[in-house]
């Protein structure tokens, strides 16, 4: 997939040469601005590989914007372009992240090199972000299904289904694992695409459509240029739609019949795209019940429920919960550099005998707080009661040892996640019930959660 560049210059004849330059020159793609302002909001929206920046505007200052970019997005990369070019200048935009710094007028191979180089760097940043998440990943959906006896049979199951191409529907309750066995099955298809996930409630309804299959420049206020769908992101390989359930009538309609002809059309396009993808759904509704509520499509759940795998609560499958901790306890151990050996009997016997109603993603936050609160060898029942007992204490003096800025952050990471993790296991891990009680809205909730690291 090519990169993608933007440019920012006062001068409209600054972006249009380098806009020549690199369609001309390059598989790159640009895209220009000679508003300053639109930047910040540009990164936010889209992903950019490289930045090319005038250093002096009239409405901001370049460093001023370099500052907010890198704020951002800590891993773009920036190449300052100016005709005031000075050594302390480039010191300055160097220290603050800047790639390179090049003084106008500048020649066409000079800039051709310099973005061929930064972009080469990109590259490598990002193949060594999904080899890192993609190792992750496997290790964590490997150990989640291979090590429980009741699983193995989800596991058989899932290697037989995994040659098919026959829709999957997989149901549960919330944080039963069952984005990990989805990915399982694509990772032991045939298929050589992509796993693109959906999440059908964290997208808000206005967007949801663009979103799974895309939109035209202008077919709605804010759509400044073509933008692809994720269904075609996904294009032979597999597309995962969590929590199904909450789609809308009108999307319900419109995914009926992508399933059926394998063909959807862009928002505000005329033009039928047609793509080859395994689509795999979750839920922890009861379609059925929706089905017979009006709620959901009838037709649109038998092509979803082609084959079905449900995956039982934490509190039906007990045996495994010291399998989990332990591998939990080591992950976050190793993450804050801590030596804790294990669980004192009287801490493993409460894990065991809760019925943890957020199932595995509650278990990993519980045990993640018992690592950071723990001060000995062992995580002890203290550490895992959300009491505030004298370690709690302990540790939070210890928070009044930071600076003012980092220990504000410690203490509302804390409060989020202790506050969100009560609200959650009170409402069964139900997250529509949980923001209900919170008194937001699901989207709102879901920054929470991403906000808190739930």
């Amino acid at each position: 997939m090519p990169g993608k560049i933007l440019a920012v210059d006062d001068e409209v004849d600054m972006l249009n040469l380098l806009e020549r330059i690199i369609k001309t020159k390059t598989e790159y793609h640009i895209i220009t601005t000679s508003h300053p302002e639109e930047v910040v909001n540009l990164i936010k929206k889209e992903y950019f590989d490289l930045v090319l920046l005038d250093l002096r505007m009239p409405d901001l200052n370049g460093m001023e914007l370099l500052r907010q970019i890198k704020a951002i997005e800590p891993d773009i990369g920036v190449i300052i372009i100016t005709a005031y070019g000075t050594i302390e200048s480039a010191v300055e935009a160097m220290k603050m992240g800047a790639f390179d710094f090049l003084t106008k007028p500048f020649r066409q191979e000079q800039i051709l090199l310099t973005i061929h180089r930064v972009m080469e760097v990109q590259k490598l940043k990002r193949e060594n972000k999904i080899l890192k998440a993609e190792l992750k990943r496997e290790k964590d959906t490997n150990f989640i299904i291979g090590k429980s006896s009741l699983m193995q049979s989800v596991y058989r199951y899932v290697l037989q289904v995994a040659k098919t191409t026959a829709p999957v529907i997989i149901t549960g309750e919330t944080g039963t694992g069952k984005e990990l066995v989805a990915r399982s099955i694509h990772k032991y298809s045939l298929r050589k695409g992509p796993f693109v996930v959906v999440n059908c409630s964290a997208v808000p309804e206005t967007l949801i459509e663009s979103e799974l299959f895309g939109h035209i420049k202008g077919s709605f206020s804010g759509a400044i240029q073509d933008k692809k769908g994720l269904a075609e992101e996904a294009n032979e390989g597999t597309l995962f739609l969590d929590e199904v359930g909450d789609l809308s009538e009108l999307v319900q309609t419109k995914l009926l019949r992508f399933l059926q002809e394998g063909e959807f059309r862009p928002l505000g396009s005329t033009k039928i795209k047609k793509v080859n993808v395994r689509v795999i759904s979750a839920t922890n509704k009861d379609l059925e019940e929706l089905v017979k509520q009006g709620n959901f499509r009838a037709d649109l759940y038998y092509r979803l429920n082609v084959i079905r795998i449900h995956l039982p609560p934490l509190r039906e499958r007990r045996e495994v919960i010291p399998i989990l901790s332990h591998h939990f306890l080591e992950k976050y151990a190793t993450l804050n550099n801590k030596h804790i050996r294990g669980f004192s009997k009287a801490a493993m016997k409460n894990l065991v005998a809760r019925d943890w109603p957020g199932n595995i993603r509650e278990l990993e936050n519980v045990i993640e707080r018992a690592v950071i609160f723990c001060q000995g060898e062992y995580i002890e029942l203290t550490d895992i009661e959300p009491l505030v007992t004298s370690k709690s204490r302990s540790s939070f003096n210890e928070i009044l040892s930071l600076p003012f800025k980092k220990a504000k952050r410690q203490v509302l990471r804390n409060f989020y996640r202790q506050y969100l993790n009560h609200i959650l296991a009170q409402s069964g891990g139900n997250i529509s019930q949980a923001a209900q009680r919170c008194g937001v809205k699901r989207q709102y909730f879901y920054r929470l959660l991403k906000l808190a690291e739930i």
